[in-house]
């Protein structure tokens, strides 16, 4: 079955990820859904006037759709997610990226402060195709949208959207982008997903913090894969296995990820775990989503060519 999860269905959108909100849509294993996402801003920056610390508050970060409830997935499921299409929507310039006060990579933040003035608020309005994204007259950037934030439920804990860990949540990831497949554990009847904070693009750390953040039409198709207990969020593309850890220091997040991605070689591609931790140390790769959040994301891959499948 396809549905649609629009702005007027969703009504409220979610801040956290958890147990306790009412779910909007229901669906089966393998339904199709067409979820209208906005942006990571709710559509409040409206203009390159409009001052982030006057429209925005940072507890309301990310707005999610969801949660929905998969028939079937139970706890030490997962779910198997492939993102289908991501397609901007609303009215142009569609794209906003700003820099707020004490937020980014190369600022004090409330985690890691400093003596430093606080950076200028400036608010970039861009126009957005599937075509391409316009910076300015001389410069276009490719459209490569992916998904910011989605994530299960975790089992008691209610987590902001800004917040990746082991539910998924906002890992801003690239990676999670058309054509890819996300797998997510299970910890509650139903699994509750949420998505929402689609990007039309970011390099590696999101270094400012902020992305080019845009509404979409996002269409994901989903799975429960019945008894496969993950620890961490994995992914799978045409040409690779990603195994993605959050935390903070990062060195800690690349840990997480590469731990697991041997796991996953050992339990489904046959290799030895010190085989797979040797040949991980001459080929394997990682990917930072966020170098900006409260934790910090690295996704670990190795290429399927080195795993004789």
């Amino acid at each position: 079955m396809r549905y649609e999860l629009t702005e007027k269905k969703q009504g409220k959108y979610q801040y956290t990820i958890g147990p306790y909100a009412k779910p909007v849509l229901e669906i089966e294993s393998e339904d199709t859904v067409v979820i209208e996402t906005q942006d990571a801003f709710g559509g409040k920056l409206v203009d390159e006037n409009t001052k982030p610390s006057e429209v925005l508050d940072k507890d309301f970060a990310n707005p999610s759709n969801g949660p929905i409830f998969i028939k079937d997935a139970k706890r030490g499921d997962a779910l198997k997610i492939k993102i289908e299409s991501i397609v901007p929507r609303g009215k142009q310039p569609r794209g906003t990226t700003c820099l707020r006060s004490n937020f980014g990579g190369l600022t004090g933040t409330e985690q890691s402060p400093t003596l430093n003035e606080p950076l200028p608020e400036i608010v970039k309005k861009v126009f957005i195709t599937v075509g391409g994204i316009k910076w300015n007259e001389h410069i276009t950037l490719p459209y490569s949208p992916f998904i910011g934030t989605i994530g299960t439920s975790p089992l008691i804990d209610s987590i902001n959207t800004l917040t990746p860990g082991k539910h998924g949540g906002n890992m801003d990831l690239p990676d999670v982008c058309p054509g890819n497949t996300l797998y997510l554990p299970v910890q509650v009847e139903g699994a509750l997903l949420y998505v929402g904070d689609c990007h039309a693009i970011q390099g590696d750390g999101e270094l400012c913090g902020v992305a080019i953040e845009h509404p979409t039409y996002t269409t994901i198709t989903v799975e429960v894969v019945k008894g496969w207990r993950l620890e961490w969020p994995r992914l799978e593309s045409d040409n690779f296995i990603m195994s993605i850890g959050s935390a903070r220091p990062m060195d800690d997040a690349a840990r997480i990820a590469y731990a697991d991605l041997i796991k996953w070689m050992v339990s489904d591609f046959g290799f030895n775990k010190w085989d797979a931790y040797l040949i991980l140390t001459q080929v394997g790769r990682i990917r930072v989503g966020n170098m900006v959040d409260p934790n910090y994301t690295v996704g670990a891959f190795i290429e399927k060519k080195y795993l004789d499948i």
